[in-house]
């Protein structure tokens, strides 16, 4: 099986690279890792070329532009890596019987909804990113829709953490160097471990064999349990900090709770971005395979604590 994985750089496609090294291969499977320098998501020729050379059997979009303030003024360049290029992707998917995995988000929605949002709730982005995430599970669907073969998976997550720079390592940083910190409040969604989408997404699309198995191709959310605010997550990542010993200038306590209009920003956020995860894990139950499960024991706060107990045991803090 020849496996495509672009986004090789990005904390996603580091944890599908950490997943497969671990992995007890039971056959031989060829793995092809993409970052800018081999393949620019922006150019459709190098793209359509790479994929028609490689003929991946799977093609996994961990790549995405996510500036997300600016997108508001690089609009062109986020809808061509957001949503173009994934069309592309989707074409060949269904041309050669691929199986395609792509990765979307919870800014997909404005935010008014009282309740965690499902995946068929209509889509409203408030913001370019937003806007360019939505056009690329649209332009997807739409390629499915008259597929004769091929199987797609769309996984919106949200507020993704691993191996590079995220809200949570952005905030002990700051913890080590100052005293007082202002973090929003009235923002809702679930943080999502790199290490944990990773694994569930593989979980759906392959057996325990590491073969490729049939799905119901459409949208799944991909997030842990429970729900937070960008407030409280800064809070439990540093008082995890502290219960790995790890010396902050600024104490959880002293970390302010402000509203999202005192910190002004290029693209507004929606206020909740929470996902209702049930989709995907009945899809997981029907697959038989129970110990597919134990990644969704865990809900968002043990994720967070494991995570940066381990930033601190590899002096990462």
């Amino acid at each position: 099986m020849n496996i495509l994985i672009f986004g090789k750089d990005g904390q996603l496609g580091k944890a599908f690279q950490n997943l497969f090294q671990k992995a007890p291969l039971a056959f031989e499977i060829s793995i092809q890792y993409i970052g800018r320098n081999q393949c620019d998501l922006s150019n459709t020729a190098a793209l359509s070329d790479l994929l028609n050379s490689s003929q991946p059997d799977l093609i996994i979009n961990a790549a995405a532009y996510t500036a997300v303030d600016k997108a508001e003024t690089e609009q062109d360049l986020a809808f061509a890596i957001n949503a173009k290029a994934p069309e592309t992707m989707a074409q060949y998917a269904t041309k050669h019987g691929s199986t395609l995995l792509h990765y979307s988000t919870d800014y997909v929605f404005d935010g008014s909804k009282d309740s965690p949002y499902i995946e068929s709730d209509p889509r409203k982005p408030i913001n370019m990113y937003g806007k360019s995430k939505a056009s690329g599970e649209e332009a997807i669907e739409k390629v499915f829709a008259n597929r004769s073969s091929g199987q797609c998976a769309i996984f919106r997550t949200s507020w993704v953490y691993g191996d590079g720079a995220n809200f949570i390592r952005t905030i002990l940083r700051l913890a080590k160097e100052r005293e007082d910190l202002k973090v929003i409040s009235d923002q809702y969604g679930v943080p999502t471990n790199a290490d944990w989408l990773a694994q569930v997404s593989l979980d759906l699309v392959l057996d325990s064999q590491f073969r490729l198995r049939k799905f119901t191709s459409g949208i799944y959310h991909a997030v842990p349990s429970g729900k937070t605010n960008w407030h409280e997550l800064a809070v439990l990542a540093a008082q995890a900090a502290l219960d790995a010993n790890i010396t902050l200038k600024l104490k959880p306590h002293d970390i302010v709770s402000i509203l999202a209009a005192q910190y002004p920003v290029a693209a507004p956020r929606p206020a909740n971005s929470c996902l209702d995860n049930s989709k995907l894990r009945l899809a997981l139950e029907e697959g038989g395979d129970m110990s597919k499960l134990q990644h969704w024991n865990k809900d968002w706060t043990t994720e967070v604590q494991s995570y940066v107990a381990g930033l601190a045991r590899d002096g990462l803090i």
